[in-house]
């Protein structure tokens, strides 16, 4: 059962409880990628999402184009990445990394230096060795250009640099993402590219140890209502023996 596959949440997770009325300034600007509301649905995939018009986002080449999907291929991003955060849901997981990366930009790294604002943030999915039904999460901000030649370095942040053979099968929906989103998304994604090289490869690179199960990609503030674009990334690198 390809939906039950993706079912990594406790079926009755206890949520945490957030006062709005505490937040300062700050708080209200890291909860940029908050999800807090959800009408998601499935939308046709844009040749680049609307945010990437304002701010900048990484480079890729549309190599297929599917029934609900499309394959990419990635110009080689660098990404600030968390380290690995255990927990029960997905929402509280992105909260808690964006807020690390959202200190990071604003100077609190060994440069004290302010890093321009990009999109996506994005959200890594990988098995837990944590506690029953919690999961592994790995926030991560595209770095930008001008930056990845020497990035500046943050107590509990690294560089992940992808390289040229990285792909990712996407699969994109809209509103504002919450937990049962997830398996959702991820079972459709899995539906549409059943049968496919692509399914295979993805296949091959979930076979490594602490592969990622999948990644999810936000655009937009939680101040944007309309025109919301989120990602289901199936992200692998493509064997040289499969034939592009």
């Amino acid at each position: 059962n390809s939906r039950a596959s993706f079912s990594i949440f406790c079926s009755t997770p206890k949520r945490k409880k957030y006062s709005l009325v505490k937040m300062n300034s700050l708080m209200i600007k890291v909860f940029f990628f908050l999800v807090l509301i959800s009408n998601g649905y499935s939308t046709k995939l844009d040749s680049y999402p609307p945010t990437c018009q304002r701010i900048e986002c990484p480079n890729y080449n549309v190599i297929e184009s599917g029934k609900d999907y499309e394959i990419r291929r990635y110009d080689s991003p660098m990404w600030m990445s968390t380290e690995p955060i255990d927990d029960i849901s997905f929402v509280s997981a992105t909260r808690t990394g964006f807020l690390r990366l959202f200190m990071y930009i604003q100077g609190k790294n060994d440069k004290h230096e302010k890093i321009e604002m990009t999109a996506p943030v994005m959200t890594q999915v990988k098995p837990s060795d944590g506690p029953l039904c919690s999961t592994s999460f790995v926030v991560s901000f595209n770095v930008p250009k001008k930056n990845q030649p020497n990035p500046p370095s943050a107590e509990s942040l690294h560089p992940q640099k992808w390289n040229e053979s990285s792909y990712a099968a996407v699969r994109q929906f809209s509103g504002f993402v919450v937990d049962a989103d997830i398996p959702k998304e991820a079972a459709a994604l899995s539906a549409s590219i059943a049968g496919t090289k692509w399914a295979a490869a993805i296949e091959k690179s979930r076979s490594k140890d602490n592969s990622t199960l999948y990644t999810v990609a936000q655009y937009n503030s939680p101040f944007e209502f309309k025109g919301r674009v989120n990602e289901m990334w199936f992200t692998f690198a493509m064997d040289s023996a499969i034939a592009i």
